[in-house]
């Protein structure tokens, strides 16, 4: 039975990657999508695991035939995309597949699989928590917090696109929220 896809969107410092990984271990059968990038590996990266690894060159060919359900150019020669065919080979092994992209990249991916898709807006209780979550982090320089603020003013407005939106006052809550909905999806 093929699968089924789960978009996860959020303005950064959401808590989106906690209950991914909170979701990854509940027996979901919920793969990663293995992403495009036109950057070098790092570390011990390898091509078809991490990452797909194309030239910025190859990144444009495939833009141009169609090949990506969603891609950014983050910086110049910098892409990041999803390949169609490597969702459809996820799914075809019978693998739901779970997506961590930016609110368009997410729109994108539901309107080309409909009813498919089940997408999920994690969304901070406000902008002001949000700012104290991200300045509790202690990684960022402060005007990278308020790049990283303007940018989740601008994401929150997309919440209403998404066909669940949770509120993460309470991490435990938001959980099983999350664990709620992707259960019913993928029974359903």
């Amino acid at each position: 039975m093929p699968g089924k896809l789960i978009i996860f969107s959020a303005p950064s410092g959401s808590g989106k990657s906690t209950i991914i990984n909170y979701l990854l271990g509940q027996g979901l059968n919920l793969y990663f999508s293995i992403s495009a990038t036109s950057r070098a590996p790092r570390g011990s990266e390898r091509n078809g695991v991490e990452y797909f690894f194309l030239s910025p060159e190859e990144f444009r060919q495939r833009i141009a035939a169609g090949e990506f359900l969603e891609y950014e150019e983050v910086y110049k020669d910098r892409f990041y995309g999803t390949l169609k065919a490597q969702v459809e080979k996820q799914l075809s092994e019978g693998q739901n597949v779970i997506f961590d992209v930016d609110v368009v990249g997410g729109c994108n991916i539901k309107r080309f699989y409909g009813d498919r898709a089940l997408s999920v807006f994690i969304q901070p209780p406000s902008v002001e928590e949000l700012r104290r979550r991200l300045n509790g982090r202690g990684t960022d320089a402060p005007e990278v917090i308020e790049s990283r603020i303007a940018k989740a003013e601008f994401e929150l407005g997309y919440a209403s696109k998404f066909d669940v939106v949770i509120v993460n006052d309470d991490l435990q809550r938001a959980e099983a929220e999350a664990l709620q909905a992707i259960s019913g999806f993928l029974k359903a």
